[in-house]
């Protein structure tokens, strides 16, 4: 049976590219593009200069990231301190591009694309990328993920620019459930994607902690809650595993 690593390809880079920059409508694209307005509003009320909102937009690119710059600076934070903690919660992509790049490179992929292409790699465009490219030709899965990537960034980069202005008069309770889009729809979706059974066990165990350490260490909740979650988790699948190979 001819899958889609094994199908010949008879598109060009620029097809598969094509084709990556349609998922701009699929509504991940659609879910983000509204939390970047959300995002907006919040650099509004800030009065961050929309030109730094919009270079912001594009180099971290990681929202939830740029939601804790933005605190940063508010708070008046030392711009080292601003530096760990934006590094430290994008730490949390390394596996992400650990486990996308082997779907997405062939024996002919150059490591200089692979490390430029990671740059765009987010909870949205790895959750897209890792759903739809195994029905992609291996041969153009690179150009497939670059299209929906890039695409991505240079729309909410414009979109940010477009409705700076107009955010800034939103309620505060719009600004904010557009806001709440996005961890809304990154839980779901990783839930929905996981395939194995340790992934569904951090997510329960980390939500759980995450309102346990929000109450006691609300400074280190996210942090805590995603160490000890992820820790129990892999211990307890590492038993099971050992417990069923045993059997």
């Amino acid at each position: 049976m001819m899958t889609a690593d094994t199908a010949p390809d008879t598109q060009s880079q620029t097809h598969w590219f094509l084709i990556g920059m349609r998922g701009l409508f699929s509504l991940p694209a659609i879910i983000l593009m509204l939390s970047f307005v959300g995002f907006a509003a919040f650099t509004a009320e800030a009065n961050i200069p929309v030109d730094q909102v919009m270079f912001m937009t594009g180099m971290v690119w990681a929202l939830p990231a740029k939601v804790i710059l933005v605190g940063s600076m508010l708070s008046g934070a030392h711009v080292a301190a601003a530096f760990i903690a934006v590094t430290l919660s994008s730490v949390r992509m390394m596996p992400m591009v650990a486990a996308l790049i082997p779907e997405i490179r062939d024996r002919r992929t150059p490591t200089w694309l692979l490390l430029i292409i990671s740059h765009f790699v987010a909870i949205t465009a790895w959750v897209f990328a890792m759903e739809k490219v195994r029905d992609v030709p291996r041969s153009g899965r690179v150009a497939f993920f670059a299209g929906f990537g890039i695409t991505l960034t240079v729309t909410n980069i414009i979109l940010v620019g477009l409705v700076y202005g107009a955010v800034s008069h939103f309620p505060p309770i719009v600004s904010g459930c557009l806001f709440f889009l996005t961890p809304v729809y990154f839980l779901t979706s990783i839930w929905i994607s996981a395939r194995h059974r340790v992934i569904y066990w951090a997510l329960g165990i980390g939500l759980a902690l995450g309102y346990l350490f929000a109450v006691i260490a609300p400074e280190y909740d996210i942090l805590l809650a995603g160490i000890i979650g992820g820790t129990v988790a892999w211990w307890a699948e590492k038993q099971l595993r050992q417990k069923e190979a045993g059997q």
